[in-house]
């Protein structure tokens, strides 16, 4: 038998994190945005047990993706998921030197390399369910993958992006997470 864990608020989030991307499609997968929301947190389980850590990456697109505010989320999870939801979120500055494509990713992977070692954990869990998204979908139909996405000279500038992810979260080098991640940009990048 398992042992019992006291999971309410992780239950609250998965709950809520559900209800804010009910009906809403993966970006062209043909399944449920959910689906990303919690492998991101299973694979933050494999580095921690922290039920806000995991919370916060089921939590993780909802401002982002969603048109939930920080505010509800932090009513009904606290402050500390709250600030991990809001530091994962890819927010767009209006008139900020943020307004091109490169712009707005070197900031998230200045903001990352930053981050509180909490936030890089919760932001692996999501950027390694990404990876995985796209080296599946690469091994499927190749370069005509970059097609979907808004990157200006795509796949070359996808590889930036994701090695600037990778260095950005290289203290977390000794995780299994981290290591796939590196893999799979490898794979994808290196891949002829």
């Amino acid at each position: 038998m398992n042992a019992k864990l006291e999971t309410s608020l992780l239950d609250k989030a998965i709950i809520f994190a559900t209800k804010a991307h009910a009906g809403t499609e993966r970006r062209g997968k043909g399944f449920p945005y959910i689906v990303h929301t919690m492998e991101a947190m299973e694979i933050v389980a494999t580095i921690t047990p922290d039920q806000e850590m995991l919370a916060a990456a089921a939590l993780h697109d909802t401002v982002e993706d969603t048109d939930t505010t920080i505010e509800p989320i932090q009513a009904e999870v606290g402050e500390r998921v709250a600030r991990l939801v809001h530091s994962e979120s890819d927010v767009v500055i209006e008139g900020a030197e943020c307004d091109t494509w490169h712009a707005r990713k070197q900031a998230a992977i200045d903001r990352l390399a930053a981050a509180p070692h909490d936030a890089k954990i919760v932001a692996l869990g999501d950027k390694l369910s990404n990876m995985r998204a796209i080296y599946r979908d690469y091994m499927t139909v190749g370069d005509n993958l970059w097609k979907i996405f808004h990157a200006p000279n795509g796949k070359p500038d996808h590889e930036w992006h994701y090695r600037g992810l990778a260095a950005s979260l290289s203290e977390l080098k000794d995780t299994f997470a981290y290591q796939e991640f590196v893999e799979l940009i490898d794979k994808v990048f290196n891949h002829d």
